[in-house]
């Protein structure tokens, strides 16, 4: 088992991590957000926060929602994170929905979720209004994060945490003073996916506890850090490692304004770490080479990542001062970045290391709370995902010839089961605790852990062989010009035929091959796959590709959906 790396302080729950890092906290800035002013920002206190949060809770109290289920939905935004704690930490069960999902779901998952309550903004107004014209669900307060005052049967959050604040004052310690079992369900999260395959994960005080105590004992943040908020605060990755870790640190949270805006928000904010996915870090890296090169400065950074790694081995690091200017254009603050949700680019990771960003890569599923291992200062090894966490243990179950099988997860971290469907929870979790995580891996003998695939997905020959999809679309994905892609198996005969849909970008083929019809851009990956192909054994060949400019099916995090690609092909 791994040992922590770094001190760290202990939760029983979410309430005692609040209180904990309020007391050492409280006068550094939690939030900070833009204001109307271009320029000028509004900066949040952890004090004022939480008692933000102690004012919404003691209201929903009084408005008898104690032991309910109750939803929050929003873009990511600070009353995001303030109705969340107000709900979770002594009010009742909070059940996060994803932004991005259509008016059908989201009535869907509200019904089965059976929430009393919704806080949402306003971009949710028209949905909310049909729903409450509806009446067919159990919501009794629909709670708008936008509105100034309670208008037409509407309740105002802001209203809402001042009128808490005035129960407060009068004694009332309803919330103050609620008790918390960490082992009950307190967090009901809904995996992606349609509303009918779609599983409510249940999540304890406990779980989130134990993987924010595993990722403070791996990974280092202090309340000098600022962290990027980008990916949807709804799924357990943003939530649990982007929003109650740093909590729990004293950091400050700033807020992303979308994907065009990255570089921008990193320098304005004075971003520090950023967590993301793979996709989003490999398109900064790119950026980064593309600036390098267009200024001829490529084979002269080259040689001075060689010097620069010479001298790391005996401890002298000038990395920042030799790449001054890279980090200057990402704000010159920029120290940590930590990818997860996908398979990341082990040269991608490698060339933010290189020039001296300190750059992991983790793995966990919305059933681990999330994080399930992760590499960080001590424990590295590119293309792995580090090693398991502190109060977890893991196991390869029966694995092959080359030591592959499926990754087991067993500890404190691991879900409660899926709410209302005891099949489902007994296909993943063994009576004996143990996790099936459906993904393929192995582990080496220093303990490094390396995903191959995910186990539904992999093809398998007619010889027996495996086929990994996401080993042959890295290697695609490297290919200039080249967005994405989907490798897939295709019925031929008793066999599969490897086939990759490749999506391409048409500015970039037109400037790196000068092409713009479309079937020539097919031949020209076509040539580029070749090359990859030789690389490997013939059973792994792609045999067929398409390419296309359409992006791919693709999750709020950005994961490709393969049920819905194969749809599509079919």
């Amino acid at each position: 088992m791994r040992k922590p790396n770094h001190k760290f302080d202990t939760y029983t729950d979410l309430k005692d991590m609040l209180e904990k890092s309020g007391k050492k906290f409280g006068d550094k800035v939690a939030y900070i957000l833009k204001t109307e002013k271009e320029g000028e920002f509004k900066k949040i206190t952890h004090k004022e926060f939480r008692d933000q949060i102690n004012c919404l809770g003691t209201k929903l109290i009084d408005m008898g929602l104690k032991g309910k289920r109750i939803s929050v939905i929003g873009e990511n935004r600070y009353e995001w994170g303030l109705s969340y704690l107000s709900v979770v930490t002594g009010t009742g069960i909070v059940v996060p929905l994803d932004k991005a999902l259509p008016e059908n779901e989201i009535e869907s998952l509200i019904l089965r979720s059976e929430v009393e309550a919704i806080f949402y903004s306003k971009k949710y107004d028209d949905i909310m209004k049909h729903l409450k014209e509806k009446n067919n669900t159990k919501l009794k307060y629909f709670i708008s994060m936008d509105l100034e005052e309670n208008k037409d049967g509407i309740y105002s959050l802001y209203q809402l945490v001042e009128e808490g604040k005035q129960l407060l004052d009068k004694g009332n310690r309803k919330f103050l003073d609620a008790k918390i079992d960490p082992e009950e369900m307190q967090i009901m999260l809904f995996t992606s996916g349609t509303t009918s395959i779609s599983k409510a994960v249940m999540l304890s005080h406990k779980n989130l506890t134990a993987n924010i105590m595993d990722i403070a004992a791996t990974i280092k943040l202090d309340e000098n850090d600022v962290m990027l908020s980008f990916l949807p605060l709804h799924h357990t990755f943003e939530s649990t490692v982007g929003f109650l870790y740093p909590l729990s640190k004293g950091c400050s949270i700033a807020f992303c304004d979308g994907i065009r805006h990255i570089a921008q928000n990193v320098k304005e904010y004075k971003i520090t770490a950023v967590i993301s996915v793979p996709a989003l870090f490999e398109g900064i890296y790119k950026q980064i080479k593309k600036g390098i090169q267009k200024k001829g400065k490529w084979e002269t950074v080259q040689k001075g990542i060689k010097i620069s790694n010479f001298l790391l081995k005996f401890g002298i690091d000038i990395r920042k001062k030799l790449f001054k200017e890279v980090h200057e254009n990402l704000g010159g603050h920029l120290r940590l970045l930590v990818a997860g949700g996908a398979a990341f680019d082990p040269e991608i990771e490698k060339g933010f290391i290189d020039l001296g960003f300190r750059t992991y890569q983790g793995y966990g599923l919305t059933e681990t709370s999330p994080v399930v291992a992760a590499e960080d200062d001590k424990y590295t090894r590119l293309g792995s995902i580090g090693k398991a966490f502190p109060s977890l243990d893991v196991k390869i179950l029966e694995p092959n010839e080359d030591g592959i099988g499926e990754l087991m997860v067993k500890g404190p971290t691991v879900m409660l089961g899926y709410y209302d469907n005891e099949e489902a929870t007994k296909e993943v979790l063994e009576p004996d605790g143990w996790f099936h995580t459906g993904d393929l891996a192995k582990i080496d003998k220093d303990g490094f852990i390396f995903i191959t695939g995910r186990k539904k997905y992999v093809i398998v020959l007619q010889n027996g062989k495996n086929i990994f999809p996401e080993e042959l679309e890295i290697l695609i994905n490297k290919i200039e010009g080249i967005k994405e892609s989907f490798v897939y198996g295709k019925p031929d005969g008793n066999d599969y035929k490897i086939c990759a849909k490749i999506v391409y970008n048409k500015e970039l083929m037109k400037e790196l091959y000068q092409l713009e019809e479309e079937t020539k851009i097919k031949e020209k990956i076509w040539e580029e796959i070749k090359k990859i192909n030789k690389t490997m054994p013939a059973y792994k060949y792609v045999r067929e590709i398409s390419v296309t400019e359409q992006e791919l099916i693709k999750t709020t995090t950005q994961k490709i959906k393969r049920h819905e690609e194969m749809k599509t092909l079919a």
